[in-house]
């Protein structure tokens, strides 16, 4: 029988400070994250699902419109790939290989802090590449790129969890600080390649 366990930060809980609080990260990854692992657990135990690896069970999930397995299978990946696209010292120049498949950094940064901002409620803001060619999507509540077919690049979580403790409503702030300080362009360079 397949179970889920709960995976490690690839950080220390306070390698973002000031930027991402320790106190935010054990609220995320501890409970947020948790509860999600926790529900497709019990979801999938029984089913035809217990025995997919977590993309499998996403895909199949939404094509076959069971709900409540794709939202928590689907932030189970999201909230892990997420993780992964934090450092401590981040953020900085984007790379070639993404701004320039947006006509240039300033481009990218633009599109992409539009796209998370204008997220209505929860969701993500993702860069993912669709054939040969790499988008900015939103994703509101548990979308995530692999539904679709896609292959997911980066990602940045704007449900409030994962900064109203540090930034209250200032999404805006959140965003500037996760492009600025502590995105992991390497982790996307290394998606790219898949």
């Amino acid at each position: 029988m397949f179970t889920l366990t709960q995976f490690p930060l690839p950080f220390e809980y306070d390698a973002l400070e000031p930027d991402m609080s320790e106190n935010t990260l054990h609220f995320h990854h501890d409970k947020h994250l948790a509860t999600y692992i926790n529900n497709l657990n019990d979801l999938i135990e029984g089913t035809e699902y217990e025995v997919l690896p977590l993309r499998k069970i996403i895909k199949k999930a939404a094509a076959e419109n069971a709900t409540k397995i794709f939202n928590n299978s689907a932030q189970v990946f999201n909230h892990d790939f997420f993780f992964h696209c934090l450092r401590r010292g981040g953020g900085g120049r984007v790379p070639d290989e993404i701004a320039d498949a947006f006509g240039g950094a300033d481009a990218f940064r633009a599109e992409f802090k539009s796209t998370a901002a204008g997220i209505f409620g929860s969701g993500w803001a993702w860069v993912a590449r669709d054939g040969d060619k790499l988008k900015i999507i939103a994703g509101a509540g548990a979308e995530t790129p692999i539904a679709h077919g896609m292959q997911p690049i980066l990602t940045l979580d704007v449900w409030e969890h994962a900064y109203y403790l540090d930034y209250q409503n200032r999404r805006a702030d959140f965003i500037d600080s996760f492009l600025d300080k502590m995105v992991n362009w390497d982790f996307a360079l290394e998606n790219l390649k898949m």
